[in-house]
């Protein structure tokens, strides 16, 4: 499943769950226990609400009566007691409460890698490391809710996530440093690398929740295009009323297509023209050995100022492109390489083994529109003694209708 986020209004932690639970909500009632299970106490209550703004409809996700409540360390006797919205807690103690929870192991390491992102950039912004990052409004149970309830449904989706361009908002808010323009530093961090679009609306559209949360979804990379089935979709409300723009979070959750014969495949193409031949041919043949390398093609071509120079063409499997480039670097002297999905056709084939002359041989059997047709590996002939030898050959396994998997003698 591939889900795609569209963050007209923003993006939030409490968004993000609504918009999920929207879409998904048999999901609903695993998320509540989640979150009691990394230690809500239980006077603090989370709701899921249906909400309208007159102009759409959706949900919105609350966390209430925190007025009276500690911080979680704090109600385990680990910082002085204080109230709930002056409460400074250390990154490292919300990491050892939430590995020391009930939550199901899995879920408690997303929600720590979460906050962890937020303890890496607070930490650049104040010149400290991430041991020593204190949270203040990020650290009391609506912000621990939030990012337990995320990394819950996360790891239940198991999808990949992409999100289209964000807004960037203006203007100041208010924090427990002090005033900071929008979008704070320590956000800024977080988003670099994401699409953002100034859309005219003030105020602060992504928080340091929402950013850690698309940081860790790793939502900025760019969606592929092609065709989809849309699975479901939802809606979730943030709290602020926006003008004249409806403040949500918008799903849309996409099932791929399982379809015979189709797949996609990443493409990499590049020229190399200052590699020693002998080096450029040990390092295609390096490209060629890697598990997630399908194929490598190799050309010659004409460059600037007329050098003849190599063209590679390196075939690999969707979602390993990156390692691919990285080996296409350590391997050739390329300095860029053109990278791109493609959906490939294939017709349906099988192996098969086959007895000619006495010989076994391996026949690769293709389902083409005119009929069936086979092919035998060429390393299986070398050997024959000249080139009629190889051609009678192939013409016995081509004339052969053994089945694929089972030994055909002729």
């Amino acid at each position: 499943m591939h889900i795609e986020l569209d963050p007209v209004g923003g993006v939030a932690g409490d968004m993000f769950i609504a918009a999920v639970l929207d879409a998904f909500p048999d999901l609903e009632a695993g998320m509540l226990v989640a979150v009691r299970a990394a230690g809500l106490p239980e006077p603090a209550l989370c709701r899921l609400l249906p909400h309208s703004d007159q102009v759409l409809t959706g949900k919105r996700f609350l966390v209430e009566n925190l007025e009276a409540l500690e911080s979680p360390v704090q109600r385990h006797g680990l910082t002085p007691k204080a109230p709930h919205h002056h409460a400074h807690t250390p990154f490292r103690e919300i990491r050892a409460q939430l590995l020391d929870s009930a939550l199901d192991r899995p879920v408690a390491l997303r929600a720590v890698a979460i906050f962890a992102l937020l303890a890496e950039v607070e930490a650049r912004v104040h010149g400290a490391t991430p041991e020593e990052v204190s949270f203040h409004e990020l650290g009391g149970w609506d912000s621990i809710a939030d990012m337990v309830g995320a990394a819950y449904l996360i790891e239940s989706l198991g999808a990949t996530w992409t999100v289209s361009a964000l807004p960037r908002g203006s203007g100041r808010v208010h924090t427990a440093h002090g005033w900071l323009a929008v979008p704070p530093p320590a956000t800024a961090l977080l988003l670099e690398g994401f699409q953002i679009i100034d859309d005219g609306i003030a105020g602060e559209r992504v928080t340091p929740t929402g950013a850690a949360i698309l940081r860790h979804l790793g939502a900025n990379r760019p969606g592929a295009r092609r065709a989809r089935r849309l699975h479901c979709g939802g809606t979730g409300f943030g709290t602020r009323t926006l003008p004249g723009l409806s403040n949500v979070l918008r799903l849309l959750a996409f099932q791929e297509e399982d379809l015979p014969g189709r797949d996609h495949v990443g493409v990499i193409s590049f020229e190399v023209d200052d590699q020693a031949p002998e080096d450029l041919a040990s390092g295609v043949e390096r490209l060629r050995a890697r598990d997630d390398v399908l194929d490598v093609l190799q050309m010659p071509a004409y460059g600037k100022k007329g050098r003849l120079t190599v063209h590679l063409q390196v075939l690999c499997r969707a979602g390993q492109a990156e390692a691919v480039v990285r080996a296409c670097f350590e391997q050739t002297t390329t300095l860029g390489v053109r990278l791109q999905e493609v959906e490939r056709r294939l017709l349906a084939r099988e192996a098969g083994i086959v007895a000619v002359e006495g010989q076994p041989l391996r026949v690769k059997y293709a389902e083409r529109p005119g009929g069936r047709t086979a092919k035998v590996e060429s390393d299986d002939i070398a050997e024959a003694p000249d080139q009629a030898a190889r051609s009678r050959l192939r013409r016995q396994v081509q004339s052969m209708p053994g089945e694929p998997g089972e030994e055909a003698s002729a």
